[in-house]
């Protein structure tokens, strides 16, 4: 059975001069697993503020953020964020003098969800991603960055949430390793029936998502760009 986040009638706005700028007025949008979505936008036009909210890393808005129904200050913030959503970053934020291993090791630690934490877990979860023999072994620091952002995606895994919400995640990388990290998200979305999110201002990778969803900043919405999955 599917699971649902929802924002609803979301309101974001923040000082500006002596009045305020308007980021998102009533905007309603819907997600579910199975499903890998893409958001676009202009620069400044909110979409990191927007994965933020539906991450529980802002509190400051208007509306809010349900998942199944339930809104997710009411599950409890902490608890959320835990065990419910995983974040990737546009700069991969590992801990650098940690191996790839050790960095995943670290993330379930955190996390309550029962997931398998033994040492042959994490090397099925870093060989699903394409991490495998000396490289789990060698400090994430030296490792090229599309390994890196590999690594990221495995420790977003690793926690067991089904909504994995991307900022940016291939912003810093080229178009062959901005390509290998898509299947990696069309596969989790497809095959493992995880929700994944992802912002990118990258127009051909946001093609390659089931669902488009835009920034509409004249009236504060986000919109659909396309709500049918592209041919294949």
């Amino acid at each position: 059975m599917s699971k649902k986040l929802e924002v609803r009638d979301l309101s974001y706005s923040y000082p500006d001069g002596e009045g305020r700028r308007v980021i998102y007025e009533d905007a309603s949008v819907g997600f579910e697993t199975g499903k890998f979505y893409a958001l676009t936008g202009d620069s400044g036009s909110g979409k990191t503020t927007f994965l933020y909210v539906i991450a529980g890393l802002d509190t400051n808005y208007g509306g809010s953020v349900l998942l199944d129904g339930r809104n997710i200050q009411e599950i409890g913030l902490s608890s959320y964020r835990r065990n419910c959503v995983s974040m990737i970053y546009q700069n991969f934020n590992l801990i650098p003098y940690l191996n790839a291993r050790e960095n995943l090791e670290i993330a379930l630690d955190i996390t309550d969800n029962e997931t398998d934490r033994t040492r042959d877990g994490v090397t099925r979860q870093l060989k699903d991603v394409g991490i495998t023999g000396k490289k789990t072994k060698l400090k994430s620091s030296v490792l090229s960055g599309g390994e890196q952002q590999r690594v990221a995606i495995a420790r977003a895994l690793a926690t067991g949430s089904d909504f994995i919400i991307a900022d940016e995640p291939t912003g810093n990388l080229d178009a062959h390793a901005s390509d290998q990290v898509i299947a990696i998200f069309k596969r989790l979305a497809h095959e493992d029936g995880k929700c994944v999110i992802m912002v990118t201002h990258n127009e051909r990778l946001a093609a390659e998502t089931d669902e488009w969803f835009e920034i509409d900043q004249e009236n504060h919405k986000i919109i659909p760009k396309r709500q049918t999955p592209p041919e294949a």
